[in-house]
This record gives structure tokens, C-alpha cells and sequence, in this order.
């Protein structure tokens, strides 16, 4: 990803990723979960066009918006290439 784009809907945060070709891929969904480093995350499923509540490697369905990156980017990257 070579940039990312942030829209703001109520309570929600909806990611977006830029490849350096333009192309853009809906990625992720954070919830404001109280505080600046814990955020309910949702990965996006092209194959049903939802957001669903999704485990962080950590084990945990909130965490820091970096640890939902780290997830997610890897994630759409790989299903690309297929």
C-alpha cells in the first residue's frame, strides 16, 4: 500500500488502501473503543461486500490501529496475487 484513506462515519473509521498503480481496496473498519490506542476491528470481505468483527493476532477483537494495519494490509495483499 502506498497510501491510505480515512472516512469518518459516526463511531466507525472505514480504511481505505492506494497500490502505487491507483487502485484502491477497501480494507479495514475501526470502532472507537474509549481510547486512542484500543479500536474494535473489522476486516472487509470483497467476497460478501461486509465489514466482520475479526481476531487481531494478538487474540483480541480491539487493539492499536497499527496492530489492525499489520493485519489487514498483509491480508488484501496476498488475495491479490491469487
Amino acid at each position: 500500500m502506498t497510501r491510505l484513506h480515512v472516512r469518518n462515519r459516526g463511531a466507525f473509521a472505514y480504511v481505505d488502501g492506494e497500490l502505487a498503480d491507483g487502485e484502491g481496496d477497501k480494507l479495514m473498519r475501526l470502532h472507537d473503543g474509549g481510547t486512542a490506542s484500543r479500536w474494535g476491528f473489522a476486516l472487509y470481505y470483497a467476497s460478501s461486500d461486509r465489514y466482520e468483527d475479526s481476531l487481531l493476532p494478538t487474540g483480541g477483537f480491539a487493539g492499536a490501529p497499527e496492530e489492525a494495519l499489520d493485519c489487514a494490509c498483509p491480508l488484501h495483499l496476498a488475495a491479490q496475487d491469487i
